[in-house]
């Protein structure tokens, strides 16, 4: 005979959570020596300084839009030395596809040491050691998310059914046309959604970029933040926000499109 009573509600541990929370901030606030009560009492200042950047000027809006093409074209040309050296890097750096063990732990490595370097250090270094303008910005983004490219690539040439390499290698291919014929071909849609995400990474990287001096509409916004002149600044910031916002959707609509 069974039972008409329904099982008990499981108990809520809400306060625990919360307490566990509290403990976590309080642990984080003295760790980092974050002081609430300052913040609190500057709230006003915060406020006020916001509210400088209210009125935007767009006055110039023509010069913002010729920084705004340029920090695309950073990014487009960033991406374009990113994905020539995850293409070169990527079949030696597959399991399935290296010739040697050297070439793969070589191959391997510069990849590693590549995503290691942040881009902003690179772009400090090639500022330094180029000058201003957008070239040390392209190495930048190129040399950093070209380790992250010739990653996704190996991996996703290491995920080809075995066979297709097998079965080329029977006819006496080499290792080139092992490559070209049967590992891009089986990873093209993946390797254009990998490119178009890096693409999209490197335009917002590009304006940040931009603040040490490596060309595009962050020099122009660091110039005018370092005068206070908050309209001008508003109006970059705006033009920026909107301009990646496009990007996203848009490539996210490819991205879309090709899966």
């Amino acid at each position: 005979m069974t039972s008409d009573t329904l099982p008990p509600k499981p108990k809520r541990f809400l306060w625990i959570w919360l307490l566990f929370a509290a403990l976590v901030l309080i642990l984080i606030a003295r760790n980092l020596e974050i002081n609430f009560t300052t913040l609190i009492w500057g709230y006003q200042d915060i406020i006020e300084y916001f509210s400088r950047y209210g009125r935007p000027d767009f006055s110039e809006w023509r010069h913002y839009s010729a920084l705004m093409l340029q920090t695309i074209a950073i990014a487009f040309w960033g991406t374009v030395l990113a994905f020539a050296i995850g293409f070169a890097l990527a079949p030696f750096a597959s399991l399935a596809l290296t010739p040697g063990k050297i070439s793969h732990q070589t191959a391997r490595e510069t990849l590693n040491f590549l995503r290691a370097v942040p881009d902003l250090m690179l772009a400090l270094i090639f500022v330094s050691s180029i000058g201003l303008g957008p070239l040390p910005g392209i190495l930048a983004l190129g040399f950093h998310t070209g380790g992250f490219l010739g990653k996704f690539f190996s991996e996703s040439l290491d995920r080809v059914p075995h066979g297709k390499y097998d079965a080329i290698a029977a006819v006496g291919a080499n290792f080139p046309q092992r490559v070209m014929f049967a590992g891009w071909p089986s990873v093209m849609r993946e390797t254009a959604g990998y490119t178009l995400y890096i693409f999209d990474r490197n335009v917002r990287m590009s304006s940040v970029l931009g603040l040490v001096g490596a060309g595009g509409i962050g020099l122009e916004l660091h110039d005018t933040l370092r005068l206070f002149n908050y309209n001008q600044a508003t109006a970059l910031i705006l033009f920026l926000i909107g301009t990646i916002f496009s990007i996203d959707y848009l490539s996210t609509f490819v991205r879309s499109k090709l899966k």
